[in-house]
């Protein structure tokens, strides 16, 4: 899966044995914000006409399978905390995308639904979001790409805990 250019060389272990600082691009901290600004700068590209971002989409996308997550529940869906959760929703509901209810068991407790122009919207989306998502795997053989996905699952589940906002997929 790694090209030469990308594995660490007997030379960098020899540095960093003796104290001295690794080049960034030997950190996996840093690969993997750097694929995250990839992948954002596809997404935005892929997407750019409908003005959504990634964690815009997510909830959307997240509100499509499960209807009338309420916010907790969707900052556990998308690994984000609350608050956040609290401003997309605001903002998708401001575009006419969702509505917000109280729910029947707790009228303190608001649900989320896609309106019909959140549907609308979700499903036209869908094609350039993938889109974005092959050109990010594309230098990768098919084998790789399961294998990929397969180690990014396993570190995001191994490491959950570690997050500002737990992870909780349905």
């Amino acid at each position: 899966m790694a090209s030469s250019r990308n594995k660490v060389s007997g030379k960098e272990r020899r540095v960093a044995r003796a104290g001295q600082v690794l080049p960034l691009r030997s950190r996996p901290g840093y690969l993997v914000r750097r694929l995250h600004q990839i992948h954002l700068a596809l997404f935005l590209e892929e997407c750019k006409t409908f003005n959504i971002t990634p964690v815009q989409y997510g909830l959307l996308t997240a509100l499509s399978v499960h209807p009338g997550l309420d916010q907790a529940s969707l900052a556990a869906e998308l690994g984000i905390d609350r608050s956040n959760v609290a401003d997309v929703l605001a903002r998708l509901a401001a575009r006419g995308l969702l509505r917000r209810a109280a729910s029947e068991r707790d009228r303190r407790v608001k649900r989320a639904y896609l309106s019909a122009a959140g549907v609308k919207l979700t499903a036209r989306m869908y094609g350039a979001m993938q889109r974005a998502q092959e050109r990010l795997l594309a230098p990768l053989a098919a084998a790789e790409r399961a294998q990929f996905m397969a180690f990014l699952k396993h570190l995001v589940e191994a490491n959950n805990q570690y997050g500002r906002a737990l992870f909780r997929p349905r």
